[in-house]
Formats: structure tokens, C-alpha cells, sequence
């Protein structure tokens, strides 16, 4: 159908290709020190998290040495282990779903419950309960929603994750909910590329309602691509299925993953790889001039070009490879900018402006000057992150706290 397809060190992929970093298959746990286990439901867990581990790594092999491999087997990889390393990577405080039950509510009789849920999940009769709807403020003012998955539904959907992630290949600039990758690596990543490598152009791009537009026909298709075991697709589409439950109705939408389940993030990295990354990376090989570095945590895609025409061939090409996939840049949202070492000169020379910042993962880039007068990349916190690190200190220090918070600038 398709060409085949959060590491601590930044990778950028560049022209015309990216062997830095880590493999692309990295351990979802690793193994954590016998020191400081308390009590037997620690040891429980960490031995339980090492069987997990074990289990998965010898897939994680098959994958690296047969990169073409159809994988027909891999139910059986969701245990009691699986589960029980899945609830306890689950937050404590989260939201409970439709269900009402909270983390500690489940922990009550964990062993019980996740024997009884495995074999609900193993015969079939594991039935998935609709997510809760619920709403947070964005930036612009306007509100997301969310899907709020009820406990059962995010136990089993966590443990079908760490199985998937032992199987699908990334290419290296793709960051978000990956094992091992944090957002910071993709703040890191770009900053680097944007300092070293050969950067005129920015392509801020903005997929307008990603997770609500996905096609789930194609969905299909590129889970099948490495995934020949019906069970695991089957159980995927119950996911999906299950609707949304908001003012006591519940409603099943055709299209979308539901942003806000545990495994809403595979599955748009898994669309996502198939219908832009592989194809932007064939693009950068075959049709790119000159430098061109892309940096893409989940849907936010940013995008660097050493020439302005290449940039703008990249964009309408995009536009019509999305289209292909139901998918579409949000007109208002994606900008292609003048920004690097030499916009700053290039623009006052012909009588412009300093250079436009743009916005990655809630941080501002700006093209600044250092004392000296060279170029300094700065990165700044947008108001979104400031309050999260505002909300961190007072919780640390207590509401008194008053710390300056400083931005952050990469020279």
C-alpha cells in the first residue's frame, strides 16, 4: 500500500536522511531497581512490569529484523501483566468516565478485577462503556472536547498500546506520545535544526480538527499494514464504535479517534505516518533543492526550507496529499514565514520588519540578537506553559511562592 514505515537526544530529520538518535523501537518500561520496593503489591508490580518487558522486547526483535513482517499473533500479549502495567501508568486524579470509577476505587482488589477483566478481554465479552464528553479552554478562546474513557476502557486500551508500539515503526522527526520522547526533544530538536542547518523558511501547519476528521476507513487500512490479527483491529473498531455520551445521550460518530482516550495518540501517529510522513520524507529526498527539516509532535507540524520555492511547492503539495486522506490545513492557522539567521538582515535590507515568531507545543520562537549582534534563537513560554510552571511552583512552594520565571533563550 505504502513505502515501509517521547529518545532523550534530539533527531532531526534532514536532507537527505536521518540515521541519528535512538532506534525507532524503543522499550515501552524499562526495568526499575529491586531498591526500594516496599511491600508485595511492589514487588508485584515491578515483576509483572519485567514478564511485560520480556514478552515485548522479543516482538520489538522480530520487528527490527523483518521490517516487513505481518503480525497474526499478538492478542495474546495482552495479560494480567499487560493490564496491571497499564493501570499503573494511568494518573491517580484523572477524571473518571462514565463509570464513576476512579484509580483507587480499581486498586481495591486489583488482582481480582484485572483476572476477571482479562478473561472478559480474551473471550470476546469485554464490552467497551461510551467516553464522557467533556470540554477545556484553548488558547483561542474557543473550547476542545474531549473523550473521557471509563476506567475499564482505559486499562485495556493502555495495554493494546504498549503491544501496537512493539510493532509500528516511526520515521525519526516524529516526537509525540512515543516511548522514551517528551516535548521538550521536539522543542530541542527543532531549535537545533533551526541553528544548524540551513534554514531561511518556516511552515507552521495547522491540520484543522485532526482527531475529529480522521478517516477511519483508511484508519483501517493502515493498522492492517502490520497488524493481521483480527482480534486486535476488532477490539480497536469496539473503541470507536462506543460513542460519546454528553447530556445523557449517546452518539456514534463515522469518523474521528476521539482526542482524549489513552490510545487516541497511536492511532493518529499510525494515520499520520502513512499519509504524511512517509511521503514527506520521500518528498524531501526527491523534490527538495535544498535543506528542508520537518519536527512533528502528534498533529503539530513545523517545518524548515533552506529556499522560499521549495517551501511554497512543499505547502500545495501537502494540501493536495492531506485532501487525499480527509484531512485539510486549517487556512487561518498555517503560515509559511521568513525566519532563521539571515531573515532578520534579509528583511531590513528590503525595507520589512523583523522577522514573525510562531508557536510549537506552547512556546514562542523568536529571531533574536545576542550582545554581540549574531543570531540567537530565542525560545519563550506562551501563556499556557507559563501558568502550568506557575501551577507547578505553587503547588511545590505553597501560593506565597513568588519566584521569577524566566524565559528561556537558545544562543
Amino acid at each position: 500500500m505504502h513505502d515501509p514505515e517521547k529518545s532523550d537526544s534530539g533527531i532531526v530529520a534532514t536532507k537527505p536522511t536521518n540515521n541519528a538518535g535512538r532506534p525507532a523501537a524503543e522499550p515501552v518500561e524499562r526495568r526499575p531497581g529491586a531498591k526500594g520496593n516496599a511491600g508485595q503489591q511492589s514487588t508485584h508490580r515491578t515483576q509483572s512490569r519485567i514478564r511485560v518487558t520480556q514478552a515485548l522486547d522479543r516482538v520489538r526483535q522480530a520487528t527490527r529484523l523483518r521490517k516487513k513482517e505481518w503480525f497474526t499473533a499478538l492478542f495474546h500479549h495482552i495479560t494480567v501483566d499487560t493490564l496491571r502495567t497499564a493501570v499503573y501508568a494511568l494518573k491517580r486524579k484523572a477524571a473518571p468516565g462514565v463509570d464513576g470509577v476512579t484509580w483507587q476505587d480499581y486498586e481495591a482488589e486489583l488482582d481480582r478485577k484485572l483476572e476477571d477483566l482479562h478473561r472478559r478481554v480474551q473471550r470476546g465479552a469485554y464490552r467497551p462503556q461510551p467516553s464522557r464528553r467533556s470540554y477545556i479552554a484553548k488558547t483561542d478562546g474557543k473550547q476542545r472536547p474531549l473523550a473521557i474513557g471509563a476506567l475499564e476502557n482505559k486499562i485495556v486500551q493502555g495495554a493494546t498500546v504498549m503491544v501496537l508500539n512493539a510493532i509500528y515503526d516511526v520515521v525519526g522527526f516524529s516526537y509525540g506520545f512515543r516511548p522514551g520522547r517528551r516535548p521538550h526533544d521536539a522543542l530541542d530538536a527543532l531549535s537545533t535544526a533551526i541553528k544548524t542547518r540551513k534554514v531561511n523558511w518556516i511552515l507552521d501547519a495547522d491540520i484543522r480538527d485532526f482527531f475529529g476528521t480522521v478517516n477511519r476507513d483508511w484508519l483501517a487500512r493502515f493498522l492492517g499494514d502490520r497488524t493481521g490479527d483480527k482480534r486486535i483491529t476488532h477490539l480497536i473498531q469496539k473503541w470507536l464504535r462506543a460513542g460519546i455520551f454528553e447530556d445523557g445521550i449517546v452518539t456514534v460518530d463515522d469518523q474521528g479517534t476521539g482526542q482524549g482516550s489513552v490510545i487516541s495518540p497511536l492511532l493518529a501517529n499510525i494515520y499520520l505516518h502513512y499519509c504524511f510522513d512517509l511521503w514527506a520524507e520521500r518528498w524531501r529526498r526527491r523534490e527538495a533543492r535544498g535543506d528542508m527539516i520537518v519536527v512533528r509532535y502528534a498533529d503539530d507540524l513545523v517545518l524548515g526550507f533552506e529556499y522560499e520555492s521549495d517551501a511554497r511547492r512543499f505547502l500545495d503539495a501537502m494540501r493536495d496529499r492531506l485532501g487525499k486522506f480527509a484531512l485539510s490545513l486549517h487556512p487561518d492557522k498555517t503560515r509559511l514565514i521568513q525566519f532563521g539567521r539571515f531573515a532578520a538582515t534579509d528583511r531590513k535590507r528590503r525595507g520589512l520588519g523583523k522577522p514573525e515568531t510562531f508557536a510549537f507545543l506552547g512556546f514562542t520562537f523568536i529571531c533574536g540578537r545576542s550582545h554581540r549582534g549574531n543570531f540567537q534563537l530565542q525560545r519563550k513560554p506562551g501563556a499556557t506553559a507559563c501558568e502550568e510552571s506557575w501551577g507547578t511552583l505553587r503547588r511545590s512552594c505553597g501560593v506565597g511562592c513568588i519566584i521569577p520565571f524566566l524565559s528561556r533563550g537558545d544562543g
